[in-house]
């Protein structure tokens, strides 16, 4: 049995003693409205703190006018934040966890207005950002004394509300930190030209703070300890800053990474291709030079990760975030010794913060109870306990089986082929991948919790179901790839990504990968191919390639495919083939394109849904709920979503 010691010991912060070292980092979860927290933020808070988590940092709360840089973020300029934040801190203590919230302003890091106009960006110096593109504008000396008012202001509002301690984000290129950069920060009014002006910032807003709050109350900082962009505040910087400011903070929580460059922001939170626990040795670093408490985050998403770290002393507390929102009883269980039964977070970021930036509530694909508390969050048991057939062992079929069982109802579920997991078993088949199959593991663990009676290599018929006799039959069965007429086919290798993926084909020395579907599949398969040395050309129907899949995930890939010489060719629509040469239309042009020495089209086209079952029991006259790609082909989030709300139905 895995001992989780220093993981579970309490910690104290200033006069604050917290249970345990599991940390849920300030991440915006969309659900506020009217820019103060409501129901469904307390009940969000409220679930992670049941389930054990020591310490929960809200998101971001803007501390002037000029900070509102989302349209859904947390306001605390004025005394109506109080209640409803009041009412968060009265959720969470109510299961002993602590509760800090964060003071922000992002400076000239705004993604969006209020109205669709483009806004007026405030900071240090008027130095663009790459991503967002705002070239902002200059503070004023009594803008600074504003906004410096405003963290204090802020800061007493949540004092007032019952709030243990605040955390001051200087991290990802925000406000404090771009006052901090000497490549951002180029004033000479006193706030800038050396290193002791450029912290006069945050030395005044801490000190503003300290004055407004009480003796016990806890200010930390959030900062990225390398901001990992040519323009970003580099390690040796940052470290110069924390010791400085060493002993008057009372903790520091590390990330890495700057909202304001592309390839950097992925740090924010980084996709599964990054290795677990990475920002463990730079907060080592930080740690051994200062007396400052040192928390850290990372894709830490298992509480074996979490130990080492802190066992090794590289941090004093750890982020866990995302393993928190698919799995908001992580830390009870791995307090009972119940590690098999985690959920694991795959950081696939699709539902979390891919729904952040959509504009939508947050969410996790693995467990869409995320966001969703105030109406999935207790399982009603089933009034009339039902034999419920489930057609399909893919992600919809197995969280449908899994939720169905659990609210008392006899599940059997039966697929066809010799595993459960559907299309999950080829996504993690693909390079930086094989954490998508956790998705498997953990749904299967969930129906086992749940007694659900899995039947391997049991295809069902209108025969099986007179058999079996069910209540109910939910059709799960999936989808296959779509094969589009392509003109001149029989002419050349074209193939699909699924005989790629199984080792079916021999793609020869150089490919085209027609990408209608503009998400992980092509790009995978076009990283796959190229590790294994063939020259590939990705041709997207689309603007960019992953369009629609989340941009850090996207960003970090096309990094990737960008090294290894991966050819991407934008608004290629696919037209047909002769022999060895692929034509293609621009997609908006409809000029011809035309690619030449081609030994296999892989054609990325999309699915179809199988759906026959559908037909069957339609005559049957059978209760008959479809759900996931045997609706219609769309991703695992609409799955297991779809298979959650089966599982209440029924």
């Amino acid at each position: 049995m895995t001992v989780l010691t220093t993981l579970f010991s309490p910690i104290t912060i200033r006069n604050l003693t917290i249970r345990n070292r599991i940390l849920s980092t300030g991440h915006d979860t969309t659900l506020p409205t009217a820019f103060v927290p409501n129901d469904a933020l307390v009940e969000y808070h409220r679930a992670r703190a049941a389930g054990g988590a020591g310490l929960i940092v809200m998101q971001v709360a803007g501390v002037h006018e000029t900070a509102r840089y989302t349209s859904h973020l947390l306001m605390a300029t004025s005394d109506a934040c109080i209640p409803g934040y009041a009412r968060v801190a009265e959720a969470v203590h109510g299961h002993g966890c602590a509760l800090f919230g964060q003071l922000f302003h992002p400076g000239r890091e705004i993604m969006e207005s209020q109205d669709g106009t483009l806004p007026v960006a405030y900071a240090p110096s008027a130095v663009p950002n790459e991503r967002f593109h705002v070239t902002p504008r200059p503070m004023s000396a009594a803008m600074i004394a504003e906004v410096i008012a405003g963290y204090a202001d802020a800061a007493q509002r949540l004092e007032r509300a019952g709030l243990d301690g605040v955390e001051v984000v200087a991290s990802h290129g925000y406000l404090p930190a771009q006052f901090l950069n000497p490549r951002v920060n180029l004033r000479s009014d006193g706030y800038g030209g050396d290193d002791t002006a450029r912290r006069r910032f945050l030395d005044e807003v801490l000190t503003a703070i300290r004055a407004k709050v009480g003796p016990d109350f806890v200010v930390g900082l959030r900062i990225s300890g390398d901001e990992r962009d040519d323009e970003g505040l580099n390690a040796d910087e940052v470290m110069a800053a924390l010791v400085a400011f060493d002993g008057r903070f009372d903790y520091y929580n590390v990330t890495a990474g700057t909202s304001a460059g592309i390839g950097s922001a992925i740090n924010i939170a980084p996709p599964m291709a990054i290795a677990n626990g990475y920002l463990a040795p730079l907060s080592a670093s930080i740690r051994a030079r200062v007396t400052t408490p040192v928390f850290v985050a990372g894709r830490i998403n298992q509480p074996q990760d979490a130990e080492r770290i802190l066992a090794s002393g590289a941090a004093d507390m750890v982020g866990m975030t995302r393993a928190l929102i698919c799995d908001p009883r992580m830390p009870a269980k791995a307090r009972d010794g119940r590690l098999d039964d985690i959920r694991a977070c795959i950081a696939c970021n699709q539902a979390c913060i891919g729904h952040f930036h959509m504009g939508y509530p947050i969410s996790c694909i693995q467990h869409p109870e995320t966001g969703r508390e105030l109406t999935y969050g207790t399982l009603t048991p089933a009034a009339l306990p039902r034999r419920i057939l489930i057609a399909g062992g893919g992600p919809a079929g197995m969280k449908a089986a899994a939720v169905a069982a659990a609210r008392g109802h006899q599940v059997i579920l039966c697929e066809a082929g010799r595993q459960l997991g559907g299309q999950a078993l080829l996504a993690q088949m693909l390079p930086g991948r094989a954490e998508f199959g956790g998705i498997v593991t953990n749904l299967a663990r969930e129906m086992a919790l749940a007694g659900v009676d899995v039947r391997l290599n049991t295809r069902v018929t209108p025969a099986l179901i007179e058999t079996i006799a069910p209540a109910a039959v939910v059709v799960a069965t999936g989808a296959t790839p779509r094969h589009a007429m392509i003109e001149g086919a029989d002419t050349g290798q074209v193939v699909n990504p699924w005989q790629v993926l199984r080792n079916e084909v021999n793609v020869g020395a150089s490919v085209l990968i027609a990408d209608w579907s503009l998400d992980w599949i092509g790009m995978g398969i076009a990283e796959r191919l190229a590790r294994a040395g063939c020259r590939v050309r990705l041709a997207v129907d689309g603007y960019m390639a992953g369009q629609r899949i989340h941009q850090y995930v996207r960003d970090q890939w096309m990094g990737t495919l960008h090294e290894l010489g991966v050819e991407v060719i934008p608004y290629a629509r696919l037209f047909g083939i002769d022999g060895q040469t692929v034509y293609c239309q621009h997609a908006s042009s409809g000029a011809a394109m035309v690619f030449d020495d081609v030994d296999t089209l892989i054609t990325s086209l999309g699915h179809a849904s199988v759906a026959t079952l559908e037909d069957d029991l339609s005559m049957m006259g059978l209760e008959t709920h479809v759900i996931g790609d045997a609706l219609t082909p769309r991703t695992a989030e609409e799955a297991v979503f779809e298979g959650l709300k089966a599982g209440v139905a029924l």
